[in-house]
């Protein structure tokens, strides 16, 4: 039977299974909780907005955008984003989805913490950051009824000290690899839980290039 949360319907097709047992085999239950209420909430979103949107690729990108912070699928070197948009991308590959709409995975989960340009593409990737910041910053939260966050947080729940718990996962998953931080909204979780932490300054790197004027 096809699982209903607050009136959206959760994809059961054979690829969005196998996305759901590779995240929740990966991820922890808050991290796993969390993704499945991005989904809903990206999809109540575009649901309001009228939006023409693939619920199967948005439940691609919001199961598979914080895949970057698990070990399994962590990089040394690159912003965790990509880390989880690569993860997404090599999974759907491996079911012959199209190129186009690998694309608007890798480039929703790519994009998710970088407010002020997704809602401005198309709907996959709007929605997935609509979804992220609704269950993280409460953005738009009072556009949604009582109902439907009753029902959601209810299916899957935050749990205790959602807030702090979310930070500390995001903490945990990028203090390996500060530099990826510079000129995005993680340089402020290393700046609160990291104590050896520098924060990089974009003037400073203007001032301080090679050229001499």
């Amino acid at each position: 039977m096809t699982e209903t949360i607050a009136g959206i319907h959760i994809p059961d097709s054979a690829i969005a299974r196998a996305a759901t047992q590779l995240v929740r085999d990966t991820e922890d239950d808050l991290l796993y909780h969390h993704s499945r209420r991005v989904f809903c909430w990206g999809a109540l979103t575009g649901e309001r907005r009228g939006l023409d949107f693939d619920p199967e690729l948005l439940y691609l990108g919001a199961m598979f955008h914080d895949m970057g912070l698990a070990k399994t699928y962590s990089s040394p070197d690159l912003r965790f984003e990509v880390d989880g948009a690569n993860a997404a991308r090599d999974f759907m590959k491996s079911y012959g989805v199209s190129e186009r709409d690998i694309e608007d995975v890798w480039t929703a989960i790519a994009l998710h913490t970088t407010p002020g340009i997704p809602e401005h593409m198309r709907p996959t990737v709007a929605l997935v950051t609509a979804g992220v910041e609704m269950d993280v910053l409460g953005i738009a939260y009072n556009d949604f009824t009582h109902d439907q966050r009753e029902h959601v947080c209810k299916c899957h729940p935050r749990g205790l000290n959602f807030k702090e718990n979310i930070i500390d996962h995001f903490a945990d998953g990028i203090r390996h690899k500060p530099l990826t931080t510079f000129g995005n909204v993680k340089a402020d979780v290393l700046e609160l839980k990291d104590q050896s932490y520098q924060r990089m300054n974009f003037c400073s790197i203007i001032r301080g290039s090679a050229w001499p004027s």
